[in-house]
């Protein structure tokens, strides 16, 4: 997997970058948690969803948010993280101008960020968003929510509880001309430690499967 480094808001930003070989293939962004507490893109929900999107045909992108590992900057508070995450999208788009799906995917911190960006970006035209920190952060942005996407939570997670979870899904639930799917794992905790990650990304595959053969937003 390619090594690549490209420019940020705040100086250069340290990714892993998984082309196809069909220029015209979809392209996904994997976000990782939260920078302050050990979060970067060789988190283990990040991996796995990186290479899930890979073997279902995506040009993917993971990356360091600004402040981790080799990427330039501070931590910002989510402010300057969404703003690297929009020059991820922009330096993916640059290498697949041909690609007719943009997808983003988050875990946590990074699910935060990804509904951000869904709402900046037009043409992205699924999401996944796993453990949101509906908790910790508002996610009220969301009016109206302008892409269909997966939510999916641990019904064990004591970091971001499920009841905030299913309240956020609720919320999105009640807008027209989207639909958002909410899958719970049993017994899993806010990391899917195993043996909940394989079901957690069996999940999202055969989400992402139905909808590029849907083809709807």
């Amino acid at each position: 997997m390619p090594e690549v480094i490209f420019p940020g808001p705040e100086g250069r930003l340290e990714g892993r970058y998984h082309p196809q070989k069909e220029k015209d293939a979809p392209i996904a962004i994997v976000l990782h948690p939260h920078p302050q507490f050990g979060g970067t893109m060789n988190n283990k929900v990040v991996y796995n969803l990186h290479y899930a999107f890979h073997r279902m045909g995506f040009t993917v992108l993971r990356f360091n948010f600004r402040g981790v590992g080799r990427s330039q900057g501070e931590y910002d508070q989510g402010v300057g993280e969404l703003s690297d995450a929009a020059s991820a999208l922009d330096y993916l788009q640059s290498m697949n101008a041909n690609s007719k799906h943009c997808w983003v995917a988050g875990f946590s911190f990074g699910a935060w960020i990804g509904m951000q960006l869904l709402m900046r970006r037009p043409e992205i035209t699924g999401f996944i968003s796993v453990s949101p920190p509906a908790n910790m952060y508002d996610f009220s942005f969301l009016a109206p929510c302008p892409s269909s996407g997966l939510i999916i939570n641990g019904a064990n997670d004591r970091v971001a509880p499920p009841a905030d979870t299913t309240a956020l899904v609720n919320k999105l639930h009640d807008q027209q001309g989207i639909t958002i799917q909410h899958e719970e794992v049993p017994g899993a905790g806010h990391f899917f430690e195993d043996p909940h990650m394989d079901p957690m990304i069996e999940t999202v595959t055969s989400y992402v499967k139905r909808r590029l053969t849907e083809g709807t937003r």
